[in-house]
């Protein structure tokens, strides 16, 4: 069976802002993901407290904002520099 041409596997435009975290665009949902999270892991970004919240430096809070969110609203704030 073919897999599905859905809307997490079609690469999409990435902002200039993104892009200096995740590399060149377009590039699938799902890539974009991953590859933020590797850049949040390497950089030691999940709070000490609860591993839930992301607590951005200057270059992830280009693109989520500076404030400390929770991985759910981040994924909301990282769509919205998708084509």
């Amino acid at each position: 069976m073919a897999a599905k041409n859905n809307a997490i596997n079609k690469p999409v435009p990435v902002s200039a802002d993104l892009e200096e975290i995740v590399g060149k665009g377009p590039m699938p949902r799902g890539e974009v993901t991953a590859k933020v999270w590797e850049y949040i892991k390497k950089h030691d970004l999940q709070a000490a407290d609860d591993k839930r919240m992301i607590e951005p430096d200057a270059k992830l809070g280009k693109v989520i904002g500076t404030e400390k969110i929770s991985m759910f609203k981040m994924t909301a704030a990282v769509s919205k520099h998708l084509g």
